[in-house]
């Protein structure tokens, strides 16, 4: 029915088209099998057993319904590694951004020489491997011998023992974390500032606008799409950090979080639970915990900014 009461027509199409239609949905078949089975069905399956005592070990798994998501709200180590896992994406994200998007504002001087290779210099880090940045950075770290106490030392500054110190061993990894990102949102916000029309620039500087009035009046308000992409997707990113806390505040093999569990984060969490201390649905009820806080942050990150950009 159409908005004024009125039967809408029927879409007829010619036999060409219907076939056109079955040849697309052919094709896109194996694109719906894999979403269907590695995708979908791991996700409804973890849930089915979140709400079982479930483990590793073959036997009868009992449903519980949801003891395991009340249990691990009330676990001080699960508050805890939330606990550890908000505060480390409070901090990053916004640090992150605000220096990823001076590179960027300082990289788009047309008159900057070696551009290129200033871009890529910072963008490499992107690309290596959280791996080998683990090593390194734990490396440069280290109390005795490591190149950042030894700066630090020219200044006057000695005895931080970063990894092993419950106070300093989550921001070293905050620390890592804001130097690896930096260029992909330096990237980002490049393009961005790139697709804002030079005419506005032209127009304020004749009305006599300096550089901040520039930024504030209409890079700013017109870089808000990039903003709330770099802002969300980092934000999901920090939300699942793993790799740097497992392997630079191990204090075993697979024994990881960092002096007090300072350094304790929920994908971490999860893992050790699920796969070290072999409580599969306990573990699945605290992804899906994850999986609420990352849902419930991105929504009202997208509520907050859900302004329409136009540049008439």
């Amino acid at each position: 029915m159409s908005a004024f009461g009125l039967p809408l027509p029927r879409m007829r199409y010619s036999a060409s088209a219907r076939r056109e239609f079955a040849w697309a949905y052919f094709f896109l078949l194996p694109t719906f099998f894999f979403l269907l089975v590695l995708t979908l069905f791991p996700i409804v399956y973890a849930f089915w057993i979140s709400l079982h005592d479930w483990s590793l070990i073959p036997r009868d798994y009992p449903f519980i319904g949801l003891e395991n998501y009340v249990r691990a709200l009330s676990d001080t180590v699960v508050v805890k590694s939330m606990t550890n896992t908000i505060i480390y994406t409070i901090v990053t994200v916004p640090v992150s951004m605000a220096l990823s998007l001076g590179l960027a504002l300082i990289l788009n001087q047309k008159t900057l020489p070696f551009r290129a290779f200033f871009r890529t210099l910072y963008f490499i880090p992107v690309i290596t491997s959280w791996a080998a940045v683990s090593f390194v950075w734990r490396w440069l770290f280290e109390p005795r011998y490591g190149i950042v106490n030894e700066t630090l030392g020219t200044v006057g500054i000695h005895g931080i023992t970063w990894l092993a110190s419950p106070q300093w061993a989550l921001p070293a990894i905050m620390i890592v974390a804001i130097w690896k990102s930096l260029g992909y949102g330096m990237v980002i916000f490049l393009a961005g500032l790139q697709s804002i029309p030079q005419e506005y620039y032209e127009a304020a500087r004749i009305d006599g606008a300096n550089r901040w009035q520039l930024f504030t009046g209409i890079t700013f308000p017109l870089l808000n799409p990039t903003l709330v992409f770099v802002t969300i997707t980092s934000v999901i990113a920090s939300l699942q950090v793993f790799t740097p806390v497992a392997l630079m505040t191990a204090r075993g093999i697979g024994e990881a979080g960092g002096p007090l569990d300072s350094t304790r984060v929920m994908v971490y969490q999860i893992y050790s639970t699920a796969f070290r201390s072999n409580q599969l649905g306990y573990g699945a009820a605290q992804a899906f915990i994850l999986f609420a806080l990352v849902l419930v942050i991105t929504l009202i990150q997208l509520r907050l900014a859900r302004r329409d950009v136009s540049y008439d």
